[in-house]
C-alpha cells in the first residue's frame, strides 16, 4: 500500500504510518487516519446534550459527553467498515478509494467481518450506558448505518441518507439528557440532517467524474450545475432548524453569539463552492468541524446560561 496524490482516501502521516500490517490496515478501514468524521458524528451528540431542556445535571451531560465521544469513534469505525463491505468493487474503480485495505485486497472480507463485530461489541457496552431511550432509538441507528452504502445503488440523494445516518447523534444526545425526544430534539435532528447533506454534497464533488464513469448516483452529481445555489438553501434551513430549537428549548443569549459565528462562515463557504477543485471542496468539508465546534460551543453557553 502506497501514498499516492492529495486525494487519496489513505492517511499513512503519524502513528499509523508506523505500524505493521495487518494493524495498520484495520486502522485504515476504521477510518482512524481521518477523524473528521468522527468528529462530524459526535458534535451533534453534544448538541443534542445540551440542547435539551430538563433538570439534569452539568456533571451528567459531561459524562453523557464523554460516552458519546467514545461511541462516536466506535460506531464512526463500524459504518466505515459496513461501507467499505458494500463498496469493496466500486472502491476499487474510484481513484480517492482505490487504496482502501477491502478495496486493494490488503484485508479480506473475513477480516474485515471481524473488526466490524468487535466494534459493534464495543458501541453495545457505551449504550449500554446510556439511559434506556436510547437504547430504544439504536435499533434505528443500525439500521441507517446498514442501508446507507446502498443509496448510493437506487438513489440521488445517498448524501441525505447520509445525513440521517451521521446525524442520529443529535436526537440520541437530546433522549440521553432530556428523556424525552420533543419538537425541540426534532428540529435539532432535522437541522444536522440537512447541514450534513449540504458539506457531504461539497465533499463528493471530489468523485463525480469517477462516479459518473462507472454510473454511481450521488447528489454532488445532481447539483452540480447549482452548487451555490443548492449548498445555500441547505445551510440556510440548518440555521432556521437550529434557531427554531433553541429557541424553542429556551436557550440564552450565549447561543445566538456563537451561533452567528457559524453561520457566517457556513455562508462564507456557500460564495467560495468550486464543484470542480477537488482540494477546495475537501477543505471546504473539513472546515465544518471547527464549525461544528463552535455550534456546540453556542449549545453550550446556551444551556449553561452563560454570557
Amino acid at each position: 500500500m502506497t501514498t499516492a496524490t492529495p486525494h487519496t482516501d489513505i492517511r499513512l502521516s503519524g502513528w499509523i504510518g508506523r505500524l505493521s500490517d495487518p494493524w495498520r490496515s484495520y486502522a485504515l478501514l476504521a477510518r482512524l487516519d481521518r477523524p473528521v468524521g468522527t468528529w462530524l458524528l459526535f458534535l451533534p451528540g453534544v448538541f443534542g446534550i445540551f440542547l435539551a431542556n430538563s433538570p439534569t445535571p452539568l456533571s451528567t451531560r459531561l459524562i453523557y459527553t464523554a460516552l458519546f465521544a467514545i461511541g462516536s469513534l466506535i460506531m464512526r469505525s463500524a459504518g466505515c467498515v459496513v461501507n467499505d463491505i458494500w463498496d469493496r468493487d466500486i472502491d476499487a474503480k474510484v481513484a480517492r478509494t482505490a487504496g482502501r485495505p477491502l478495496a486493494s485486497g490488503a484485508l479480506s472480507l473475513k477480516q474485515g467481518l471481524l473488526l466490524l463485530a468487535l466494534l459493534l461489541l464495543g458501541g453495545l457496552l457505551i449504550l449500554l450506558c446510556l439511559p434506556v431511550l436510547c437504547w430504544e432509538l439504536a435499533p434505528l441507528a443500525l439500521v441507517l448505518v446498514a442501508l446507507y452504502p446502498a443509496a448510493k445503488r437506487v438513489t440521488w440523494w445517498p448524501q441525505l441518507v447520509m445525513g440521517f445516518t451521521f446525524g442520529f447523534g443529535a436526537p440520541m444526545g437530546y433522549a440521553a439528557a432530556g428523556g424525552r425526544l420533543d419538537l425541540s430534539g426534532i428540529l435539532l435532528y432535522a437541522g444536522v440532517i440537512i447541514w450534513q447533506l449540504g458539506f457531504d454534497t461539497i465533499y463528493g464533488f471530489q468523485d463525480m467524474e469517477d462516479d459518473a464513469r462507472i454510473g454511481v448516483r450521488s447528489t454532488s452529481r445532481l447539483m452540480a450545475a447549482w452548487p451555490r445555489l443548492f449548498i445555500g438553501i441547505c445551510y440556510t434551513i440548518t440555521l432556521i432548524a437550529f434557531g427554531l430549537a433553541a429557541a424553542h428549548a429556551g436557550l440564552s443569549a450565549g447561543f445566538w453569539a456563537f451561533f452567528s459565528i457559524s453561520a457566517v462562515i457556513l455562508m462564507r463557504q456557500v460564495l467560495l463552492i468550486n464543484p470542480h477543485n477537488a482540494p477546495a471542496c475537501l477543505a471546504l468539508f473539513k472546515q465544518n468541524v471547527p464549525i461544528g465546534m463552535v455550534f456546540a460551543l453556542a449549545f453550550i453557553l446556551g444551556r449553561l446560561g452563560l454570557l
